[in-house]
């Protein structure tokens, strides 16, 4: 027998399902935008924007993958249950982000590899680091400095 909230209250929701749509009819954020570091945020800016633009809502996180590898790991495994449904993960030079990431969701990850004054080649290293990902951990990659087209990327997914 299942036992009944008391009036005034809710159930805890007992699965992923419906932490899911608890999470949907709380108006929760759709698309996480995490960066590796403070000074990407006016990069990273213009995918939040899209978003906006577009009536979805967003969170924005500095999380470095090297610093808090704990903490990226724990915000993308829960990433699901709090409504996400795309993360967007900015990162320069190794751009190590978007593949920890990857790691540790089956949400869809957007790469935005970043250029930086350290960068190799003009940021070829970061792209690298993004499109060379092994089989099983799939991110999807935009241009250098292109977090407006990883808000418009994340806008086709919600849709799709």
């Amino acid at each position: 027998m299942t036992e009944q909230p008391q009036p005034g209250t809710t159930a805890a929701p007992e699965t992923l399902t419906q932490l899911e749509e608890a999470a949907e009819e709380a108006d929760a954020p759709r698309v996480g935008i995490i960066m590796a570091s403070q000074s990407d945020m006016d990069t990273m800016a213009a995918a939040e924007k899209v978003l906006t633009a577009a009536g979805v809502r967003s969170e924005t996180r500095v999380l470095s993958a090297h610093r808090e590898p704990d903490q990226v790991a724990d915000y993308c495994r829960n990433a699901r249950m709090r409504g996400l449904k795309v993360i967007i993960a900015g990162s320069g030079l190794n751009a190590a982000l978007p593949g920890l990431a990857a790691t540790h969701t089956d949400l869809p990850v957007i790469g935005v590899p970043l250029s930086s004054p350290f960068s190799a080649a003009g940021g070829l290293d970061a792209i690298l680091s993004i499109v060379q990902m092994p089989p099983g951990f799939a991110v999807a990659a935009v241009g250098l400095d292109n977090a407006k087209n990883a808000g418009d990327l994340a806008l086709r997914i919600l849709n799709a």
